[in-house]
């Protein structure tokens, strides 16, 4: 996806909240916005088509 590893990393190693949408550091257990416990790993690949 992207050009450089060092910027992919930044890009998709992330958390998302399931309630809100937020974004959240990897080693997250709760949002930061919502205080929910609903967080997912942002997906590494596209959604098919």
């Amino acid at each position: 996806m992207a050009r450089f590893p060092e910027a992919e990393q930044r890009l998709l190693n992330k958390k998302i909240c399931m309630k809100c949408g937020a974004s959240n550091a990897p080693r997250a257990e709760r949002c930061r916005r919502c205080r929910s416990k609903e967080l997912r790993v942002k997906a590494k690949e596209g959604r098919g088509a």
